[in-house]
């Protein structure tokens, strides 16, 4: 697929994801959140890919919302299922990736642009970096995950007090409340984000995805996380990936594993 909205590299086995409307500050339209969900969808099936690292265009902002033009006419049973689209084919499916994905939010993550940053598993801000959910400044809610992923990230007490009063914060805030694991400056937002994707791409690939759906499973209420940790953890030892780990550790060398 040729994106028009993204840029899209893949190198070193990393798969860059630039959202690419600097002009619009990479706001969200209907085309962006289509070119996502290929993306993301593809890099699943895609062996080369073993992590996924999410920016945006510029030094402005990662994201600075959705385009609002797109929806402001829409009636009830749009509006459900503008979020429901947005859930299942890009949020969900960037929580539920079995690679690795780190945002590196680069300016501005406001409504769906924080939302797109809390889907992914790991965030690293640039120290000029504001984030916030002011979707009720516009008779809305946060619809792609926001309420939930706020709530489990930064505690329920900070969840309802940043979407009731729509303030923004800082990337210093937003570490010291669990929001981003990393404040850095702007020009060493993507070598941080690529030093922690070098290490984790050296990891047994397999047994990454397993924590993903296990780390999931205890956030999600029709699963159980305890259940799931068991079965993904026996699931690791039918991996080649296991016995190669096990065998370079006794060996003492280094794992060369190649996700099987």
């Amino acid at each position: 697929m040729t994106y028009q909205q993204l840029l899209v590299d893949l190198k070193s086995n990393i798969l860059y994801i630039t959202i690419n409307r600097p002009q619009k500050l990479n706001a969200l339209n209907r085309e962006v959140l289509s070119e996502l969900a290929h993306a993301i969808a593809s890099a699943q099936i895609d062996r080369d890919v073993r992590a996924i690292l999410i920016t945006g265009a510029g030094e402005k902002a990662f994201v600075a919302g959705a385009d609002i033009s797109e929806f402001q006419s829409y009636n009830l049973e749009e509006g459900k299922q503008l979020a429901k689209d947005g859930h299942d084919h890009v949020f969900n499916a960037i929580e539920n990736s079995s690679k690795p994905v780190i945002a590196a939010i680069n300016g501005f993550a406001l409504g769906g642009g924080l939302e797109l940053a809390m889907a992914c598993h790991i965030r690293i801000a640039s120290d000029n970096a504001k984030l916030g959910l002011p979707e009720v400044t516009l008779g809305l809610i946060p619809g792609y995950g926001g309420t939930q992923r706020l709530a489990q990230l930064a505690g329920k007490g900070l969840a309802f007090e940043m979407i009731f009063t729509a303030d923004m914060i800082t990337a210093e805030k937003a570490q010291q409340i669990g929001l981003v694991n990393y404040v850095v400056s702007q020009s060493d937002l993507l070598a941080k984000a690529e030093e922690l994707l070098n290490k984790i791409k050296q990891r047994a690939p397999l047994a990454i995805a397993s924590a993903v759906r296990a780390i999931n499973a205890g956030f999600n209420p029709k699963a159980d996380g305890y259940q799931t940790e068991i079965d993904e953890f026996g699931n690791c030892f039918d991996t080649q990936d296991f016995k190669e780990g096990t065998t370079a550790f006794l060996e003492k060398r280094k794992a060369k594993f190649t996700g099987e």
